[in-house]
């Protein structure tokens, strides 16, 4: 018997050096033969606690052992039985603190690679089955309408959940493309847009409907729409408000929010400036406050755009980033220069209210805070300037109020996130309403909305059959 490779197999990359000057995707997939060489790692345990890990309770190990025998639409159905976005979770779910971490492999050395190969399977659909007869097929109609407020992971995930299930089901998207955070707010590095309108074609292919520029709350009140013969409603509009860093200086021309600087490169090209000519300021030396993925994304966009330095401010240590390790990594590689246990005191700015530089603090950790991370603490006298033309504040986002100040017993938190009454459902003190997602939690993973989504489609259906 072959002795088990402990060892796994690592996805090919751009270079750094090339990479950091183009919009392309950074990790290039496996081969054919390198996904085999990884799928013959899974051990096909029989306590599956891959399964358990994953938001979405992905069969993991069945999907793999299809993949390992050659049996590709079989691994494909499989993975579609259970998530409706597999092309998108294989590049943006946190595998390693999710399936992977419990992963049997891991006891001894490095776990299987799921996220690579659940790529690789929904890729090679995307080439091998694009105009054939879907892997999964809805059921009869029910007769029952349910709107679907957001196109976003969470949307998309309870959209197709309900049509799988023989459900009526419209989106309604207040933007001019669907996806949601998928498409505005991850750079196409990191998630081709290619990947998520393919992705966004087969919920549409379930039957769904996409209302695209309508904001619910305007165009019409959940109310509304319950009078207009939707039998449920489900929120997933994410967490689109910014948040800012409240310190003086920071109204002057050239500080943006992440929202706004990812929105206007993904949704409106700036990564194919001159061919658009984007509305947005392309700094030569731009600073970039927070510690999270999107601090990542907004930094490493800013680096393709032109800039010549840019620093990843964060007052904490680089052990409390709440970013990806691998996103870290890609970042460093490509030149980020990383300003840690460093916090701004203020902006400022030139005759022309333009932002010039940054005034920091040195801060030290002191004992935890409720986040369980050590807290930072100024450290006296420790004031210093950074010269920037352009600051990106990524320091984290709250829902829109929009929905919230329109519909009549709609509980929120002080943090403006809808109230449910139990997250297994979604259910929100309003009756027919259900929420899930980025407008539950508050900022979270992909993958976490997806599970939200999939959790309340289930109890929609049994609301509407009962």
């Amino acid at each position: 018997m072959p002795q088990l490779n402990l060892n796994r197999v690592e996805m090919p990359r751009q270079e750094p050096k090339e990479r950091a000057k183009n919009f392309n995707e950074v990790a290039l997939g496996y081969t054919h033969e390198q996904a085999m060489e990884e799928a013959m790692r899974c051990i096909q345990c029989p306590k599956r606690p891959c399964v358990g890990g994953c938001p979405v309770n992905i069969d993991i190990p069945d999907f793999i052992l299809a993949l390992k025998e050659g049996r590709m639409e079989d691994a494909v159905k499989i993975l579609k039985s259970k998530n409706a976005l597999p092309g998108i979770c294989g590049r943006v779910c946190p595998q390693e603190t999710q399936c992977e971490e419990v992963c049997t492999l891991a006891k001894k050395k490095a776990p299987v690679a799921i996220g690579r190969l659940e790529r690789y399977v929904a890729d090679w659909e995307r080439m091998n089955l694009v105009g054939k007869k879907k892997s999964v097929s809805p059921a009869p109609s029910t007769g029952k309408k349910v709107a679907v407020v957001g196109s976003g992971p969470a949307g998309l995930t309870a959209a197709a959940e309900l049509a799988m299930r023989g459900h009526n089901v419209t989106i309604f998207e207040a933007l001019h493309t669907a996806g949601g955070v998928l498409m505005y707010g991850i750079p196409e590095f990191r998630l081709p847009k290619v990947i998520v309108q393919g992705e966004v074609d087969y919920v549409r292919s379930l039957g769904v409907t996409i209302e695209l520029d309508s904001v619910i709350g305007r165009l019409l009140t959940l109310d509304e729409l319950l009078a207009d013969g939707y039998d449920a409603i489900f929120l997933g509009t994410g967490a689109g408000l910014p948040t800012f860093l409240g310190i003086p200086g920071e109204n002057l021309n050239g500080i943006y929010s992440a929202n706004e600087f990812l929105t206007r490169v993904n949704l409106m090209k700036a990564y194919l400036f001159p061919s658009y000519d984007t509305p947005v300021r392309i700094g030569k030396k731009v600073a970039v406050f927070g510690g999270g993925n999107v601090a990542m994304d907004s930094a490493r966009c800013a680096l393709r755009l032109g800039a010549d330095v840019v620093y990843i401010i964060y007052r904490r240590s680089e052990a409390e980033m709440p970013a990806r390790k691998e996103e870290v990594e890609n970042a460093k590689e490509e030149g980020i220069q990383f300003k840690l246990l460093t916090a701004p005191k203020r902006f400022i700015g030139d005759e022309r209210n333009n932002v010039k530089a940054v005034e920091c603090y040195q801060m030290e950790l002191g004992e935890p805070d409720e986040s369980g991370r050590r807290r930072p603490v100024i450290k006296p006298g420790s004031e210093f300037t950074i010269e920037i033309d352009v600051a990106i504040v990524a320091i984290g986002t709250s829902p829109n109020p929009l929905i919230a100040q329109t519909t009549k017993g709609l509980e929120t938190t002080k943090h403006g996130t809808v109230v449910v009454k139990d997250e297994s459902t979604g259910r929100t003190v309003k009756d027919r309403v259900w929420a899930g997602g980025d407008i539950v939690t508050g900022a979270a993973t992909v993958i976490s909305a997806m599970g939200a989504g999939k959790r309340a489609a289930a109890d929609i259906d049994a609301f509407l059959r009962s």
